[in-house]
């Protein structure tokens, strides 16, 4: 199809250039562009929907969700599904458009999404993201029976990540999952964006060996051109864990397989306003979730905003990124997943917010009590119910 409109993006980095065919959503209300701090590739696609490197509303998130989720249940999702989200990035947009799914009907639904932590004992698949800061990432098998048999049948398969560049990604990973799962007949690739070379889309279809179906809001084709920078393309960041189990530190659930959305206690608004919370609503709140772990702060702001308060979405990353175009700051700190590692936020004034809830997996650490005091923060840590697989609770700490 004849592009539309051709958009060159000037990076410190090099230069990007987007051929787009044509769309319904401004591509501005969609993206914003910024330089990776990487030798694999060094642009970046700021999304301005997904709640990550932008802080975003609920509302917005919640659009996004359903917009792709009806998408692709429009194609034909046969039931007994497995829909996958794409680690770190994607993490909370697999969730959202899963949850949103299963509000739109779709029957025996299987969520799991990716990680690059290790959890010992449990079968895994493993695959690259090539370019990639961190390039293993792993596939649990579901820890429940029923749901381990469910992704080991599944005939249809929907994966989603925040953009496609290439699909070699998905390409590997749908390699290594025809391995365990010989009656896969169809695969979804849902996105916000897909900018995938139509040579490199033909690869991935011929590679998979079954129907493909490509799901988003906006595509076109991409090309960067490289330019050396010396400043940038010295910086060095430890983007790798140590190799540790983390099973003591992981409470989220979506790692080892959901088939039903997280539902958080009726009161959790109540029990946050007794944990010196204002009721005030006349300024905004963020809620920022952690790395692999957005879900939770999604949640939690889409019941704040239901009690119309103003809140925004965020999370905290692994991936170096450059300050300039569109990321305005960057906030540099310790991971808390014990691998001592940086860990970033970008494009955050605290004083843009009356309060910032920081929604985390793992138990207070020293990072963790760093970044509360830093910014006054409330802790919200999540955790599943006793005896529950889908009920969770939010325990709140104001230091």
């Amino acid at each position: 199809m004849k592009p539309s409109k051709t958009l060159t993006i000037k990076l410190d980095t090099g230069t990007l250039q987007l051929d787009l065919e044509p769309g319904t959503i401004p591509l501005q209300r969609l993206l914003g562009f910024a330089a990776r701090v990487s030798s694999k590739r060094k642009f970046l696609l700021v999304s301005k929907v997904l709640g990550k490197h932008y802080p975003v509303s609920p509302k917005v998130m919640s659009w996004s969700y359903r917009a792709l989720a009806r998408a692709t249940l429009k194609c034909g999702v046969a039931p007994g599904s497995v829909w996958i989200g794409m680690a770190e990035t994607a993490t909370g947009l697999g969730y959202g458009v899963f949850e949103a799914a299963c509000r739109e009907g779709a029957e025996q639904v299987l969520f799991i999404q990716t990680t690059r932590y290790h959890l010992d004992g449990i079968d895994r698949l493993e695959f690259e993201e090539a370019h990639s800061h961190a390039t293993d990432f792993f596939l649990y098998y579901p820890d429940q029976s029923e749901h381990r048999e469910q992704f080991l049948t599944a005939k249809t398969l929907v994966l989603i990540d925040d953009e496609i560049s290439t699909g070699k990604t998905f390409s590997r990973l749908i390699k290594a999952y025809k391995h365990v799962n010989s009656a896969l007949e169809k695969v979804f690739i849902v996105s916000l964006v897909n900018f995938a070379h139509p040579d490199d889309r033909q690869a991935l279809e011929t590679e998979a060996g079954v129907i493909v179906e490509w799901v988003c809001f906006r595509q076109g084709i991409l090309r960067f051109e490289d330019r050396l920078n010396t400043e940038i393309d010295s910086i060095t960041v430890n983007v790798s864990g140590n190799g540790a189990c983390k099973k003591a530190l992981l409470a989220w659930p979506g790692r080892l397989g959901l088939d039903a959305p997280i539902s958080l206690e009726n009161d959790v608004v109540e029990q946050l306003c007794g944990s010196s919370f204002s009721l005030d609503k006349s300024q905004p709140i963020l809620v920022l979730g952690t790395g692999e772990c957005n879900a939770p702060a999604y949640l939690l702001a889409r019941e704040l905003e239901s009690y119309n308060f103003k809140v925004k979405v965020q999370s905290t990353t692994r991936s170096p990124i450059h300050q300039g175009n569109d990321i305005e700051r960057v906030c540099q700190f310790e991971d808390n997943y014990d691998d001592g590692i940086a860990n970033f936020i970008y494009n955050l004034n605290p004083d843009d917010y009356r309060d910032i809830i920081l929604c985390h997996e793992t138990p207070l650490c020293p990072a963790l009590h760093d970044l509360l005091h830093q910014w006054q923060a409330i802790s919200a840590r999540f955790e599943l119910l006793p005896d529950s697989t889908t009920h969770a609770k939010l325990h709140f700490f104001r230091p």
